[in-house]
């Protein structure tokens, strides 16, 4: 009787838990996507919400131990939706993959709670090594559409993997990544827009920024020297033959091209 009892509190809270996970996964969309407009079209049309559910049942068949058969509802997940999830990959609940198409959840993947994924995202790993293999992803991270997290990371709460970025370090929490390799910009203390794509900072741009102007400081530096060697010469040979004094600088427009190019860079770059 106790073992019956026991088995019935079980299964009760283990639907309570995938219905609870369920809502949860359908409640995100509206939260995180301004064109969600009712119920219907997220349950057809959403392809990150069908993945998951796909991903759930294979998840719970592979941790069972049924053989194939989760592999092959991850096969036919991948071929309905374009996004292929490993039964073995574990993710929480208020998980939202966009789009999705080109995602890939590698075997030994973490995500936790309320991540937001975008399309071309891979979480794999880098070789043929055993064991833990994939990288772990703390809870309300951002992927950007395009990026590459691989190998075992350790990815952080609150932190935000600008598209097209690789990570192959790991990231603390409340960070921003950008860039290939993937840099760690710190951003604790301050609370971002997980839609706000267009305010992640560009440090290869601000490094080649600051190495410009301190190009031009120096040449500033540089051309006030060679005005006062100027002066000291003019009035060295200012008493000479006018046949001696038939040097020509033509040294003026040696950087012109470089300079041009140089400013063609920061208009097309925005810096």
């Amino acid at each position: 009787m106790n073992d019956k009892i026991t088995s019935g509190l079980y299964n009760r809270r283990l639907k309570s838990l995938v219905l609870s996970t369920i809502a949860a996964d359908f409640r995100i969309i509206f939260d995180r996507d301004p064109a969600a407009r009712n119920w219907l079209e997220v349950i057809f049309c959403y392809p990150g919400l069908q993945a998951l559910l796909f991903h759930r049942f294979a998840h719970w068949l592979y941790n069972v131990g049924i053989p194939l058969l989760p592999r092959l509802i991850s096969h036919l997940a991948r071929f309905f939706t374009g996004i292929e999830i490993h039964p073995g990959a574990q993710i929480g609940k208020g998980v939202f993959i966009d789009h999705g198409m080109g995602v890939v959840v590698g075997e030994t993947a973490i995500i936790g709670d309320s991540c937001l994924i975008y399309q071309g995202v891979t979480l794999g790993g880098t070789g043929k090594e055993s064991g833990k293999r994939h990288p772990t992803l703390g809870e309300n991270v951002v992927v950007g559409a395009g990026a590459k997290v691989l190998g075992n990371l350790q990815i952080g709460n609150e932190v935000r993997i600008g598209a097209g970025s690789v990570v192959l370090r790991d990231v603390p929490s409340d960070c921003t990544v950008v860039g290939i390799p993937g840099r760690i910009v710190y951003r604790s203390g301050v609370r971002v827009d997980p839609l706000a794509h267009g305010k992640l900072p560009d440090s290869e741009a601000t490094v080649i920024r600051t190495l410009v102007d301190r190009i031009e400081s120096l040449e500033q530096q540089l051309q006030t020297l060679q005005q006062q060697q100027s002066e000291t010469y003019s009035l060295a040979t200012s008493a000479l033959p006018l046949a001696v004094q038939d040097g020509k600088d033509d040294d003026g427009d040696c950087c012109h091209l470089e300079d041009k190019a140089i400013q063609e860079f920061f208009n097309g770059a925005g810096i």
